[in-house]
């Protein structure tokens, strides 16, 4: 990581008759709008709209903000000047920037969080504040403190140190006091440095020299060195040769040996070396033709239907699971391809970006460019260089992917548009990826196609009503049948002794069956950790998160109780905080505990969990679906990572451990999502033929939502919950905004919440719901109140939005609220 180091100079421009321009920038921070900075006259040239540029913002801190106007309408106070301009053309398109702004409004933030979010963090630059010696400081050791002589030391080691490290290094942590006097004593001095983080990747690449171009040249060099007897300069020759198609072309350094052979024939000129810049991305060359792809008569009415036969630009796919819904998408975006256009890819998951990666690059080669939070900081700036220049015409990447520099954007297709993953709920902007991909489209007059085998009742309700166009695939790809879906009663099974710890008899014996016919088993947990919560026998006392309003969740593999909001975590006690009984015992069954006892059961056979604990590491969930699509996992443990679009022929067995939690969740898409998780693990099974099995555990087998996935009955799911909707006042009939009031005394939170409710009632009337505390009342040590607001679909809502906005800076006008946080949820799920 290279720096460069800016200082603010006071440009006085020279020539009074010369125009003077204004450039208007977007910074990456919490700020309602853009900041003015006047441009010096020798980078007035160079100040283009969407480059980043170098501006002072504060007394010190120095950013990359990227340039939204230039203009000559001189602000009323005096500004400050562009300090550099880090690019010779925009990094960021005017679409773009619209695209942020309407994020900015639709969302209620900032446009600067969007930009923050939206930017890659390779191309977002701060300053840091770096400490060094006063060039005027004598030496003098015996007038500084303890703590001051500890300072020259560490810099008299280090010339240059960063303020952080300096605060590590001596276990202080308000540092600033210290700097301070320093500074006002000659002895340090204090510079804030601007770091740039991106940078190309370079490697040394070794070529024949000129005059050994011809291959009597090259005959005449080797006879040379076989009359010398410089055998290994000769071995290194043939391989050269060999590796470059005889010298035709450059190879790699690393690739050689490294040695005196090479360094001589460097020396002597035989040899020449030069760096260049290569891509730190993987890439392939297509493998197959998408004319091989042979369409059953269901796809291509599909195909048919979204390529030309619908005049709609946003279009749904309603396909059952495996009825080959990826091969009309591969179509789809050869036909974009075809056109020099390019084509959006968005998954909820990047867990399945890796199938969806290996079956796109197939087809389409280095043509496709992913792009997820996975990626290095600079594989993503990269990624988003091979979008601006056109390189890439597939993006494929998760919500993120929804602010690249397209060039020519045609087609965006929303892979299982119906999953909860797509909502951002932290940091601003709280986007949902696919109605923001929406929106995108029509910045661009692209075509949209949502795709899903348990569609949100909000687009399938768009797609009956005429808003939408729909399409949809019914059978399985092939002729597979369906899978067969069974309720197991655990009442009846805990009565009739049939369980062994959190599986059915049936459940087991299903397993040990497909593990006999060498097939695979995928089991859904959706709870991760051993255990919910310790739980004393005596007393019934839980261990709390002293943060948040939450039991802590045991965790095997560490030995520690841990909260999932925040991360506290304690050791297991050893016997009860509250009564002191050694009686505690565990409760509740998580993915952990799923796996050892399977482990504890089938001995035989090969287990591996996957969920967020076991898939920290990068390219840990790529290792395991690799592994159990090779079959050196039998048997594969999950929370909902494993419910999502994954293929895999030899699976024959879906056992879900405990579906009551989803349907019994307290939420009005409970029964939807219920449905939806259920249906989607349930399409695991028999993607190959078969059928396959799908077991699910629960103490309500008559529940009409199990009754419904056991008949893969959507459209009956689908009209009762539409007619629930629109009586109770909910999606998709009425929009939601959810405002979040948060502050660290419950009293002050209470008061307040309890105020802006009744501001809101004042203006909005009954459309208010709330004050109420949520679910989980207090998260990293805030109390939490939420105050819900309805508005008719067809309502016209930007200002009622400015509106509340306003009645929460009001808010926070009050004596003693200042500290009172908003938080704002548009369309929340």
């Amino acid at each position: 990581m290279t720096s460069v180091k800016f200082f603010c100079v006071n440009l006085q421009p020279s020539m009074s008759d010369m125009e003077t321009y204004y450039a208007d920038v977007l910074l990456p921070l919490h700020l309602p709008d853009t900041y003015t900075y006047r441009i010096p006259r020798e980078l007035v040239g160079e100040v283009k709209v969407g480059v980043r540029v170098v501006v002072q913002f504060g007394q010190k801190r120095m950013y990359s903000a990227v340039v939204r106007r230039i203009h000559s309408v001189a602000p009323k106070w005096q500004c400050k000047y562009v300090i550099e301009v880090l690019d010779s053309e925009p990094v960021v398109s005017l679409r773009q920037m619209e695209f942020w702004e309407w994020m900015a409004g639709y969302y209620m933030c900032c446009v600067g969080d969007v930009m923050a979010v939206a930017l890659p963090a390779g191309l977002k630059l701060a300053s840091e504040s770096t400490v060094s010696i006063h060039p005027d400081f004598d030496g003098e050791l015996t007038r500084l403190s303890k703590y001051e002589r500890l300072v020259v030391d560490l810099l008299t080691q280090h010339p240059v140190m960063k303020l952080d490290d300096i605060s590590r290094a001596l276990g202080i942590q308000k540092i600033m006091p210290l700097m301070h006097t320093m500074i006002e004593r000659s002895v340090v001095i204090m510079d804030e440095e601007l770091r740039q983080r991106f940078v190309p990747k370079k490697s040394t690449f070794v070529k024949l020299a000129t005059p050994y171009a011809t291959e009597e040249s090259q005959r005449a060099l080797l006879e040379e060195l076989e009359r010398k007897r410089s055998t290994r300069q000769v071995e290194l020759l043939l391989l050269l040769l060999q590796k470059s198609h005889f010298g035709r072309e450059a190879v790699a350094k690393r690739d050689l040996p490294q040695g005196s052979a090479l360094q001589t024939l460097l020396k002597r000129g035989v040899l020449e070396q030069e760096e260049r810049v290569i891509s730190r991305i993987a890439s392939g060359e297509a493998t197959a033709t998408v004319e091989s792809i042979q369409l059953n008569a269901e796809q291509q009415a599909a195909f048919d239907y979204l390529s030309h036969g619908s005049d709609k630009s946003i279009n749904l796919l309603h396909g059952v699971t495996s009825s080959g819904k990826t091969e009309v998408y591969i179509k789809l975006i050869a036909d974009q391809v075809a056109q020099g256009a390019q084509t959006l890819f968005l998954l909820p998951e990047i867990a399945l970006t890796a199938q969806a990666i290996n079956r796109l690059r197939r087809y389409f080669g280095d043509l496709v460019g992913v792009y997820h939070s996975r990626f290095s900081a600079s594989q993503r700036v990269e990624v988003w260089q091979g979008a601006a220049s056109g390189r890439y015409k597939v993006l494929l990447g998760a919500r993120s992917a929804l602010f690249l520099p397209f060039q020519k954007l045609s087609l965006i297709i929303v892979d299982e548009e119906h999953d909860t993953s797509y909502k951002q709920h932290e940091p601003a902007p709280r986007y949902h990826a696919r109605d923001s991909a929406l929106y995108l489209a029509s910045l661009w007059g692209a075509r949209t196609v949502l795709g899903s085998a348990t569609p949100s009742i909000e687009s399938y309700h768009h797609a009956t009503n005429g808003k939408y166009g729909l399409v949809k695939m019914q059978h399985r790809y092939g002729g597979h049948e369906m899978p067969t879906v069974e309720c197991v009663d655990m009442k009846a099974a805990a009565q009739n002794k049939e369980l062994k710890g959190p599986f059915s008899k049936v459940l087991l014996t299903a397993i040990s069956e497909a593990l006999a016919n060498k097939e695979q088993a995928i089991l859904f947990q959706n709870r991760r950790g051993f255990s919910l919560r310790l739980e004393c026998d005596e007393c019934h006392h839980v261990p709390q998160c002293i943060n948040c309003d939450v039991s802590l969740v045991y965790h095997k593999s560490s030995g520690t109780l841990r909260c999932h909001y925040c991360g506290y975590s304690i050791p297991v006690p050893a016997e009860c905080p509250a009564c002191q009984s050694t009686r505690m015992r565990m409760t509740g069954i998580g993915t952990e505990r799923v796996e050892e006892d399977l482990q504890i059961m089938l001995p035989e056979a090969r287990v591996a969990r996957m969920d967020i604990d076991s898939t920290q590491q990068k390219n840990q969930y790529l290792e395991l679906l690799s592994d159990f699509a090779d079959r050196k996992i039998d048997i594969l443990v999950g929370t909902q990572m494993v419910t999502k679009g994954l293929d895999f022929g030899n699976v024959s067995v879906v056992g879900v451990v405990s579906a009551d939690n989803a349907i019994n969740f307290p939420n009005f898409r409970s029964y939807e999502r219920a449905f939806q998780q259920l249906t989607q693990v349930s399409g695991r099974a028999g993607r190959r033929g078969g059928g396959g099995q799908v077991l699910i555990q629960t103490y309500n087998p008559n529940h009409h939502v199990l009754e419904l996935v056991k008949q893969g009955d959507y459209e009956s799911l689908f009209a009762e919950q539409d007619t629930e909707r629109r009586v109770f006042r909910y999606p998709p009939y009425y929009r939601l905004i959810e405002l979040t009031l948060k502050h660290r005394e419950q009293e002050v939170l209470n008061a307040a919440a309890e105020w802006m409710a009744m501001q809101m009632r004042g203006a909005f009337g009954n459309r208010v719901m709330g004050p109420e505390y949520p679910l989980v009342s207090r998260v990293r040590g805030l109390y939490l109140k939420a105050i819900t607001v309805r508005f008719e679909r067809n309502e016209a809502i930007a200002q009622a939005k400015k509106l509340m906005m306003r009645m929460a800076d009001d808010m926070n006008m009050q004596p003693g609220w200042k500290k009172v946080l908003t938080l704002f949820d548009v369309d929340p799920t």
